[in-house]
């Protein structure tokens, strides 16, 4: 195991990058901490594949360093680095049985039979394919192939590093969930640092300790899934993260308050703004409003029904921005003009898609 550190790297397809467009990775400072399990989360083409082929040495960086342990190593070639690697589409040998598949790994770096038979069944029975070892690898579902993928990782003791690059896409919809609790509990059993990379928040939120969060080639911002949501540091995560995602009015700040269409909107931060020329909003999560009989004027235009809640629809007066809320089923809306409350340490104001601090 090994902790990671990104730093200053930069990376560009392009012989020669001009313009922030030509990265595809603009300047990135991270460490992953010895045995963490880590998400790179975020939208196609942010950037996140790009980062993961760095780590393991399949890219060179355009600029910057990675360091295993504080050991430099972007120089070195991807099977110097100790690291595993579980693809999108499972990587097994068809033609070997499942035993066959777990020991390759072991038998490749001429490990001793005994250790091989050892370490083999300990990791299948951990990954639930004990009564699968004498059976051929072709005969497993996908699910199970990826199963495999992981074991390969996990028979090797010198391992630094587990990354998964969108690993559950083939999977079935319901064994998404078996799969991605097994990974949860394996890392738990093995503390092996894991870095685990996604567009869908779902996965990344119920794998990771920590995600970090990317937008065109950037870390908006890394925290737990309790900080990302409750205290987004950007508008990217706010709206990225959360279904439905954190409502966005535009607003001006005057004496220190926010105002909104021009309402007073009482947040945690406004005071503490002293900028000039920025674009500003007021960013709250639709499980932070509710229904008042005094406050922000709004009228209501949509009623979702989401099972346990309702996603309510509203719009200020002649305004096109909407402002959404989650109403626990069997409570009553108001069917026309209403009144709208903001819990006030969970309403911010955002300077150009930042948090005030």
């Amino acid at each position: 195991m090994a902790k990671i550190t990104i730093d200053d790297l930069r990376h560009s397809y392009m012989a020669e990058p001009k313009a922030p467009e030509d990265w595809a990775l603009q300047q990135l400072d991270v460490t992953f901490d010895d045995g963490g399990a880590y998400a790179l989360l975020g939208p196609s083409g942010c950037g996140k594949t790009t980062l993961l082929n760095i780590i393991s040495g399949l890219l060179r960086p355009s600029h910057g360093r990675i360091l295993f342990d504080d050991a430099d190593v972007t120089a070195l070639p991807p099977d110097e680095r100790h690291i595993a690697q579980v693809f999108q589409f499972p990587v097994v040998y068809d033609t070997m049985t499942v035993y066959d598949n777990l020991a390759f790994p072991l038998r490749n770096r001429g490990v001793a039979a005994a250790d091989v038979d050892r370490r083999v069944r300990e990791i299948a029975e951990m990954i639930d394919l004990t009564d699968r070892l004498d059976k051929r690898a072709s005969g497993l579902t996908a699910d199970g192939k990826q199963k495999i993928s992981l074991g390969r990782g996990l028979v090797r003791s010198d391992v630094n590093v587990i990354m998964f690059d969108e690993p559950l896409t083939v999977i079935d919809p319901h064994l998404k969930w078996q799969l991605r609790s097994k990974l949860k509990e394996l890392h738990q059993r093995v503390r092996t640092t894991m870095i685990y990379v996604t567009h869908d928040q779902t996965e990344a939120l119920t794998f990771a300790d920590r995600v970090v969060v990317m937008n065109q080639g950037e870390v908006v911002q890394i925290g737990t899934p309790v900080e990302l949501f409750e205290a987004p540091q950007h508008t990217f995560v706010g709206h990225f993260i959360g279904s439905p995602g954190m409502n966005l009015l535009p607003c001006t700040v005057r004496a220190g308050v926010a105002v909104c269409f021009d309402h007073d909107v009482p947040t945690a931060n406004a005071a503490r703004y002293s900028g000039g020329g920025d674009t500003l909003e007021v960013g709250v999560r639709p499980e932070f409003v509710r229904f008042a009989e005094d406050g922000f004027p709004v009228t209501v235009t949509k009623v979702s029904d989401a099972g346990r809640f309702r996603i309510v629809e509203t719009r200020p007066n002649d305004v096109a921005s909407p402002i959404r809320l989650l109403v626990p089923e069997g409570t009553e809306i108001p069917t026309d003009a209403t009144h709208l409350a903001f819990d006030v340490e969970r309403t911010r104001l955002y300077a150009d898609g930042r948090v005030v601090a």
